[in-house]
């Protein structure tokens, strides 16, 4: 198995991947907070990420058609922009809300601080494993 292809590793990059989506339409939807009939948008990600990985444990690969558990697809989980047309926050129809915008962005920080953070940690356990030093 590649080091660098296990499902771990996938999920963190493709977490990184979304994370760094998110953050551009988060300030796509701040810097046109002020443009009438603008429709602010949101990324899917979790949610895919969750039905990928299934409800329960994750889902062995399989080498052989004769294996029990199917493999997942985990590598086709891509992020998806959704724009959000139901809502209005003004009479001119915007609904971008700044104080969720904020609160989006923060946390999105947080998440996409997390999983590099994983995977630094990581790839320097490797580091360490091949050089043997610190």
């Amino acid at each position: 198995m590649d080091l660098f292809t296990n499902p771990v590793m996938v999920a963190l990059k493709k977490g990184l991947d979304a994370g760094a989506l998110r953050q551009r339409v988060i300030s796509n939807n701040i810097a046109n907070i002020n443009t009438p009939n603008f429709k602010k948008s949101s990324v899917a990600f979790e949610s895919l990420l969750k039905t990928a990985l299934g409800e329960g444990p994750v889902k062995l690969q399989t080498t052989d058609p004769r294996h029990f558990a199917g493999a997942s697809t985990l590598a086709e989980v891509r992020p998806e922009v959704k724009v959000i047309r139901t809502t209005s926050m003004r009479a001119d129809g915007n609904n971008v809300d700044i104080d969720e915008e904020m609160t989006n962005l923060a946390a999105n920080d947080i998440q996409f601080q997390a999983a590099a953070r994983e995977i630094s940690e990581r790839i320097a356990l490797l580091s360490y494993v091949i050089t043997g030093r610190g």
